[in-house]
């Protein structure tokens, strides 16, 4: 991979990870006891002073967000992976054969530690 197409991906790679610390920050907060890490939120409520179909609501809410953010949380850790890879000289490089991966792959997924004979 020339430098070029190189540059090309880290940029687009770092767009990916702010859109995604954005989104994060839509369903969840950083969580200060685990680097890097998140949690899931809900809007405020008071407890006390809430029915129990809007707390059953909140619930309902944290329940969802925490599936998002997992999903979110997971594609940052491999945008990240992916960035330290190219710092590391061993980025577009196929985890599994050791042979480049695909432009074209690396152009739809940045992130990709595979290429796409090792998908199947």
């Amino acid at each position: 991979m020339n430098k070029k197409d190189q540059e090309f991906l880290k940029k687009k790679l770092l767009l990916e990870k702010t859109e995604l610390e954005e989104e994060l920050s839509s369903v969840g907060q950083r969580n200060p006891a685990v680097a890097g890490g998140w949690e899931a939120t809900s809007k405020g409520i008071e407890v006390d002073a809430a029915d129990e179909n809007e707390v059953a609501d909140k619930f309902e809410e944290y329940e969802e967000n925490a599936g998002i953010l997992k999903r979110l949380e997971d594609q940052l850790i491999e945008v990240k992976a992916a960035l330290e890879r190219i710092e590391t000289g061993n980025y577009g490089i196929c985890e599994t054969c050791q042979k480049p991966i695909e432009k074209e792959r690396l152009e739809a997924n940045p992130s990709a530690r595979i290429s796409l004979k090792h998908l199947h």
